[in-house]
C-alpha cells in the first residue's frame, strides 16, 4: 500500500476547515478528516461542505462512535463520508453495525484503540468485528493528564510495532506525535500518516495553526510519499 498523508480538521469553525483543507490539498495532502470538533459544531454540514468543496478526495468523518452505530455511519455515509470512525471501547455489536454499514454504503470503517487496557489486543478485536483499518491512538486527556502528574506520558510508537504485527490491515498511529515521528510512521509497517496538531491545528484553542502550514505540509508529503509501497499484514 502507498503511503496516505492525511490532515486531521480539528477545527470549530468550516470556514477555518475549508480554508485549511485547501491549503493541504496543494501541498499534497491525500486525506481529508472531519474531525471531532469540527462534527461537535457542525454535524452533517460539516462534511457536506467538504464534499461539496472536493468532490474526488476521501473524506474521514472521527465520529468516535460509540452507540447507534448504523445510523451515525448511514447519516455520514449519505454526507458525503467515505470513512467513519468507531471506537474499540464501544459494544461489539455497535461495531458489528458499524461494519455492517460500512457494506451497505460503501464506507471504510476505521476502528480506534483508544483507552484499551491491551491496545495491541484491542486492535486485534477491531480487525476480528470486521474493521478495514486500526487507529492505534493515545488520548489527548490521557497524554496531558499523566505529564501533569509529572511522568512521561504514552506515545503512539511505543506500541506500534506489535500492533502492526498483530492484525492484517492497515494501521494509522494518532496523539502526541511530533512531526518527525508522524513521518517514520511508515517505518514501522503504518502507511496512513496523520498530520494534525500542533501543526496545522492549535491543540489547545482548536484554531488554525500559524506559520507557513502550506510549505511545511509540502515537504511532510514528499517525505512520506518517498517511501513507496508499504507492505501490509
Amino acid at each position: 500500500m502507498k503511503p496516505i498523508v492525511q490532515i486531521s480538521l480539528d477545527l470549530t469553525d468550516i470556514k477555518e476547515a475549508l480554508a485549511m483543507a485547501h491549503i493541504a490539498m496543494e501541498a499534497g495532502v491525500d486525506w481529508l478528516e472531519a474531525g471531532t470538533p469540527l462534527i461537535l459544531a457542525e454535524g452533517l454540514h460539516g462534511v457536506k461542505a467538504l464534499r461539496k468543496e472536493f468532490p474526488h478526495t476521501p473524506i474521514i468523518a472521527d465520529l468516535k462512535t460509540m452507540d447507534g452505530g448504523y445510523l451515525e455511519a448511514e447519516m455520514m455515509a449519505k454526507a458525503g463520508a467515505t470513512h467513519v470512525v468507531v471506537m474499540a471501547r464501544a459494544h461489539q455489536e455497535t461495531i458489528k453495525r458499524v461494519v455492517q454499514a460500512g457494506k451497505d454504503f460503501s464506507v471504510v470503517v476505521m476502528g480506534d484503540n483508544l483507552g484499551c487496557p491491551d491496545m495491541v489486543q484491542g486492535a486485534r478485536d477491531l480487525e476480528a468485528l470486521g474493521c478495514d483499518m486500526v487507529i492505534h491512538h493515545i488520548g489527548f486527556d490521557e497524554r496531558g493528564g499523566i505529564a501533569a502528574s509529572g511522568l512521561r506520558p504514552p506515545n503512539p510508537l511505543d506500541q506500534l510495532k506489535e500492533v502492526v504485527e498483530a492484525v492484517k490491515v492497515p494501521v494509522q498511529a494518532v496523539g502526541g506525535l511530533s512531526l518527525e515521528q508522524a513521518i517514520q510512521t511508515p517505518a514501522f509497517g503504518a502507511p496512513l500518516v496523520v498530520i494534525g496538531a500542533p501543526l496545522a491545528i492549535d491543540a489547545d484553542s482548536f484554531s488554525a495553526g500559524a506559520g507557513d502550514v502550506g510549505e511545511v505540509l509540502k515537504k511532510i508529503c514528499e517525505q512520506v510519499h518517498a517511501y513507496g509501497d508499504i507492505k501490509i499484514g
